[in-house]
């Protein structure tokens, strides 16, 4: 219990190696049982309601449980196991309930009522009104305000979503550790060597005996570009895409109808007229026909698009003697053959140019460039050898603990993300953060360097763009701190950072080739980024269809049957017959694995339209790397949190709130 919760090392970070997973369960009891004592005493107390005997109370309540919940969610998401499995189903449905006993407190939200009734004469600062209202709009959503057979229906209904998340979540890692295709030699012909090392690779920890494709993007996504074989191919995407439908104990189409139908009953519980009501009523869209609204403006440009694409495509199909419509198992391949003849990139050329080593470096340097920052690595005791660690500075002074970890393992959930180990805050002192990026790239065979396709490096720098809101954060709350913004808001600095992966010279120091050193060659760069907007007729597509149908789920009553309302979606606004969502149903995690992106998904695209505005504030400039506009950028953005109102802090940064211009150029899109 001691190392789970008292990080004593040099850097206070987590000695993972005295964490065992028997620990968690008596020390996970006992937190809660002492942070509800916490929580109770500050609702019973004697003494009036101030901000600090209440909200700030409320702030350090629960920090012990805190310590224990970050050790344990960042080892189940990395490095899962049966034990860890079994601790999650445990933990989700008593986290809601304690929760509920937090928000249904009907003493605790008198005193927090009253304050708010009182805000105007407390003589607060800007910040300290800001999480007030937060916590009272809070404490109001999560049905304090409720009485009798409301309040105890809402409470059962948080912890049965509770447990159905995090059973949804298990099925999809268990459907995709477990299904791998076995390939022999004669398969391999077409594949570039990095494709078959990684499936070599991938073999070797699932014990086949031989190269696999297995459903990590990392994998299935190259075998799809460059595999001959329509048969392989076509039995790889229907795994794929078939991810959480596979029938039996893992199969998750049931529990999201069940999800939704909780959702709309919980959003009604609360006197809205339905979950997508309830969730955007506190974004920065504020409602589902400005949701709607924008994904149709994209959507009509990116379909059409995307049919002219798949017309092309077709006719390079049939050149290769195949008399068959366009498939989704097709598109992958033909993209990556017209893409070499129109742009001559090779991906096998291109990517001994991306090292993952490489492009951390250039992620560091811009962020050198930028805010002053500076990477130092570290020796920690982390909880993977594969992980790494560094120590970021500013003129000395220490601003964080950064964690990489970077390769696809099993044991690992798909996608990649951003977490906080531990969030910057100065109400306890100056507590500095530890953040923590996950991605799943291909791992190399023993000795090679791991090299990244184009796609990767900007996963990489996307999720080094949240890591900077986190290091970059300057608040003294932890509820307001680094991320906690409006979901609409929060993609705003990831995305944003993508950009400076597109400038010339940060590709020309960084991108160097991995035998021989030398930097990409100018004609590779320039074509490389001039086919930045390729294939987005597609890209835009697929995504655009998973946020319309997400909204779809959350706007009105719920469906009966969650895949025939996917279908009738689909149907409504004319999905290619090509292409499938970036996330069907039975594997939307974003929107069904806890929920955070529910009726949400979209915000994606809400912020894209943001970032593509924002980055033009530096062309403007005309300097990617201008110092004035970016101690703006980390004035007004990067150091807030949520401690204003995000529509506030954009006007502050750029003057005005952007439309949709900029997003449809840099897709490619526009007219």
């Amino acid at each position: 219990m001691n190392a789970l919760i008292h990080w004593n090392n040099a850097y206070d970070t987590p000695a993972f190696s005295q964490i065992t997973d028997d620990m968690f369960e008596a020390a996970f009891t006992d937190a809660m049982e002492r942070a509800l004592k916490e929580v109770d005493d500050i609702a019973t107390q004697t003494a009036a309601p101030t901000f600090e005997n209440t909200v700030e109370a409320l702030e350090k309540a629960g920090h012990d449980l805190g310590q224990i919940l970050s050790v344990f969610y960042t080892l189940n998401g990395s490095v899962s196991n049966d034990a860890r499995e079994e601790l999650s189903r445990a933990f989700s449905p008593k986290l809601a309930e304690y929760s509920s006993k937090i928000s249904l407190n009907a003493d605790l939200f008198s005193r927090i009522d009253d304050l708010w009734t009182r805000r105007d004469a407390l003589g607060l600062t800007a910040e300290q009104l800001r999480v007030l209202t937060l916590k009272h709009r809070n404490f109001i959503r999560a049905g304090a305000a409720l009485e009798g057979a409301s309040r105890e229906r809402f409470a059962q209904i948080n912890q049965r979503l509770a447990t159905l998340g995090t059973q949804f979540g298990q099925n999809l890692l268990a459907d995709e550790r477990e299904w791998f295709m076995a390939l022999s030699e004669a398969d391999l012909d077409g594949l570039p060597q990095f494709v078959i090392d990684a499936m070599r690779s991938a073999g070797e920890e699932k014990g086949a005996g031989g190269p696999v494709v297995t459903l990590s993007r990392s994998i299935i996504t190259p075998f799809l570009q460059f595999s001959p074989r329509r048969d392989l191919r076509e039995k790889a995407y229907g795994a794929w895409v078939s991810r959480g439908a596979l029938g039996g104990k893992t199969d998750n189409r049931a529990m999201t109808t069940e999800m939704l139908t909780l959702r709309h009953e919980m959003a009604q519980l609360l006197g809205y007229a339905d979950f997508a009501a309830y969730k955007l009523e506190v974004e920065m869209a504020g409602n589902a026909d400005a949701v709607r609204g924008l994904l149709m403006d994209v959507w009509q440009p990116a379909k059409q698009a995307a049919d002219a694409d798949a017309q092309v495509l077709q006719t390079m199909l049939h050149a290769d003697g195949i008399q068959d419509d366009l498939r989704a198992w097709d598109w992958h391949y033909y993209a990556e053959k017209r893409r070499k003849a129109e742009h001559d990139l090779d991906e096998a050329e291109l990517k001994p140019y991306l090292q993952l080593d490489r492009m951390i470096e250039a992620s560091f340097a811009c962020a050198s460039r930028l805010f002053k920052l500076e990477f130092a690595p570290i020796e920690l005791d982390l909880y993977h050898p594969d992980c790494r660690a560094w120590l970021v500075t500013r003129d000395g002074q220490e601003i964080a603990v950064f964690i990489g970890d970077y390769f696809a393992r099993g044991s690992k959930r798909s996608g990649a993300w951003c977490s906080a180990m531990r969030s910057q805050q100065k109400l306890e002192g100056d507590i500095k953060p530890i953040v923590l990026n996950v991605c799943n790239f291909a791992k190399p065979s023993a000795g090679q360097p791991a090299l990244l396709s184009y796609d990767d490096a900007r996963t990489l720098f996307h999720e080094f763009g949240h890591a900077l809101h986190q290091m970059l954060s300057d608040v003294t709350y932890e509820s307001i701190s680094g991320t906690s913004v409006p979901r609409d808001f929060v993609e705003l600095p990831s995305q944003l950072y993508e950009h400076w992966l597109d400038v010339p010279e940060v590709l020309g120091e960084f991108a160097t080739h991995a035998e021989t050193g030398k930097p990409m060659p100018r004609d590779m760069l320039d074509r490389l980024i001039g086919a930045n907007t390729f294939n987005m007729g597609f890209q835009t597509v697929e995504y655009v269809a998973s946020a319309l149908v997400d909204l779809d789920f959350h706007d009105g009553p719920p469906p009966a049957d969650t895949m025939q309302a996917q279908a009738e979606t689909l149907d409504r606004i004319g999905m290619p017959a090509a292409i499938s969502m970036r996330h069907a149903t039975p594997h939307f995690a974003h929107v069904f694995s806890g929920g955070y992106y529910a009726s949400s998904y979209y915000s994606y695209m809400w912020s894209e339209v943001m970032d593509a505005d924002a980055f033009e504030a530096f062309e403007d400039a005309g300097d990617a790397f201008d110092a004035d506009t970016a101690a703006k950028l980390e004035q007004h953005i990067l150091s807030k949190g949520g401690s204003v109102d995000p529509k506030e802090l954009y006007e502050a940064f750029r003057g005005r709130l952007p439309g949709v211009d900029a997003l449809l150029k840099g897709r490619g899109l526009a007219a």
